[in-house]
């Protein structure tokens, strides 16, 4: 049930959970399917959080799924591959309990709920070079989701970045994008986008969007049907002002506040903070991240102030993580109605061929085609000279793969260069200067690029030298090298890259079933948190697709299990 006034929700529950993203709907999901009263209580007035805006994959290593795609795999291989990458930035007996609770949360999910789940085909851990990674079957997408049977519902839900939309709303996934480009040379493609077309043609006559949810929307939108199949409050537009605890420290209710009234609800088996991090915090995130809140990923409300009502009561937050944040390399743009569009350079552009990332003095300074986070590291590495960088690419790799905002096929190149996202010009030696680059430097840069895609070898950075890599290229191309390629066709064009924020690592220190604790490592009683709030087990490194989400959906479970272990309800629900 939907609430946007306080006043309307019952004055005690056994489980209330604090933000809607994810990580919040799941714990409150996995509550409810354990037979708890739960609420679940989210500040905006959409659920979904960051994961609305995400793709949705979720990496959660040996669940049923994986064998769909014949991976061979196990437990020891995912520790082995985590522990060179993460090492001691986070514990080992919390990536324990994740990868034990991992595959046993989907299973619940997907025999209780309406979230449903399948293996990318392929899909490699971002470290494909490294001992124990795998090529597919850890990381997880939620199936395509019909919005229409949320009813009035589907207006709760946060909408996918308009720039991942179609036509003013169609949201597309991978295999969409593939089907639309192959359509004019294709009949099963063809067929495909005419499907989509039609739905979303029937849809506008009566929503303001597409109502085929695909990524962290058709997660979400599983999330919340789920839900609202349970009973369970959801309240929009409140948040908790503070934690009650008893003389002996136990967690006994929540404050809750909203338009001015505020309220004591109390609970019997835990409170669970999802709150989505502090990439929003006014103090923190100038302390921790220190990059413009402007260049942002994360969705509002992640402001850190869950996370701010722990710290009062003796909770701390991680110190030992690689980094604080989860970062991509971001493009900016003024949209029509004035609002700041912040684009992600996940994977369409940076590693195919024909592309190239350079500083202010026009030299390489990262490999372009490594993992979002690791490329942004390096900007951040570098930031008097990569901040900005600039990504360039020319005619034929924009025509192949876009840039940016800019669609395969080179749809909006105009409408970019006019309004200054996109520069262009007819020679490099142009194109540094309207950069205000040295024309010396990044001619000898572009010419190296070429010698290095007629041999199929990157010797400085090693481009292309790994699975990962390759997968994110383009297999159809010329040369040895799916990441390299000529950049010689004019004009040539390039955009500005900033470190955006996609979510924070550092978080609350929990012990291996999710309980908050406090500065001397003992559990407040009654105190758990999942997602952003929570310290990443990844430590601020970023192992694979759906690194945030697979432990987001993991420790909702292990917590959703705790709280609720005392209220006298069954230990696990009947398989």
């Amino acid at each position: 049930m939907h609430h946007s006034k306080l006043l309307d929700v019952p004055s005690g529950y056994d489980v209330v959970v604090i933000g809607a993203g994810a990580a919040g709907m799941s714990a409150a999901l996995f509550s409810s399917i354990r037979g708890a009263k739960t609420l679940l209580v989210e500040k905006t007035g959409f659920v979904g959080g960051t994961s609305a805006l995400s793709a949705g994959s979720i990496w959660i290593p040996n669940t049923r799924h994986a064998s769909v795609v014949a991976a061979s795999d196990n437990a020891a291989n995912v520790e082995r591959y985590l522990q060179q990458i993460v090492g001691n930035r986070s514990d080992a007996t919390l990536r324990a309990a994740f990868l034990e609770a991992g595959p046993e949360a989907v299973e619940v999910l997907e025999n209780h709920s309406e979230v449903k789940l399948r293996a990318y085909a392929r899909h490699p851990d971002y470290r494909s070079e490294l001992e124990g990674a795998a090529v597919a079957g850890r990381a997880l997408e939620p199936l395509p989701f019909d919005g229409r049977l949320l009813g009035e519902a589907l207006r709760l839900v946060r909408r996918p970045l308009p720039e991942f939309t179609l036509l003013g709303g169609m949201m597309i996934d991978r295999t969409d994008i593939g089907h639309l480009l192959s359509a004019t040379t294709s009949m099963t493609s063809l067929l495909h986008s005419a499907r989509l077309l039609a739905r979303y043609g029937r849809d506008r006559l009566s929503y303001p969007r597409g109502s085929r949810l695909v990524m962290g929307n058709a997660l979400v939108g599983r999330l919340l049907y789920s839900l609202i199949r349970r009973d369970v409050d959801i309240l929009t537009g409140a948040s908790l002002k503070k934690i009650v605890r008893d003389a002996k420290g136990c967690v006994t209710s929540a404050v809750l506040v909203s338009g001015g009234v505020s309220r004591d609800i109390s609970i019997n088996g835990g409170l669970v903070l999802a709150g989505g991090g502090f990439g929003r915090h006014a103090e923190r995130r100038p302390a921790e991240l220190g990059t413009d809140p402007q260049w942002s990923s994360v969705a509002p409300g992640s402001d850190g102030d869950t996370q701010d009502r722990a710290l009062e009561i003796g909770a701390r937050i991680s110190d030992r993580d690689l980094s604080a944040a989860f970062w991509a390399p971001a493009s900016i743009r003024r949209r029509r109605d004035g609002s700041q569009a912040v684009f992600p350079h996940f994977v369409l552009d940076r590693g195919k061929p024909g592309t190239l990332a350079v500083d202010g003095h026009g030299r390489r300074f990262v490999n372009e085609a490594v993992s979002y986070h690791q490329f942004s590291l390096e900007m951040l590495a570098n930031e008097k000279s990569a901040i900005p960088a600039f990504l360039i690419a020319d005619a034929v790799a924009v025509r192949k793969y876009g840039l940016g905002m800019v669609r395969p096929g080179g749809w909006g190149t105009r409408a970019a260069i006019a309004d200054g996202y996109l520069i262009a010009a007819d020679t490099i030696e142009q194109l540094a200067q309207r950069l205000n680059i040295d024309p010396g430097n990044l001619r000898e840069t572009v010419d190296k690029m070429n010698d290095y895609a007629r041999t199929g070898r990157d010797l400085e950075f090693a481009r292309g030298s790994t699975v990962y890599q390759n997968h994110n290229g383009d297999a159809s191309a010329v040369g040895s090298n799916p990441n390299l390629g000529r950049i010689a066709t004019a004009p040539f064009y390039a955009l500005r890259l900033y470190p955006s924020d996609i979510g924070t690592s550092a978080g609350l220190v929990t012990d291996d079933v999710a309980r908050v604790l406090d500065s001397g490592n003992r559990p407040i009683v009654g105190l758990y948190c999942c997602g952003n709030d929570m310290q990443s087990i990844m430590g601020g490194t970023y192992p694979g697709p759906g690194i945030t989400l697979g432990p987001a959906i993991a420790f909702a479970y292990i917590a959703a299990s705790d709280a609720t272990r005392l209220l006298g309800s069954p230990e696990r629900p009947d398989r």
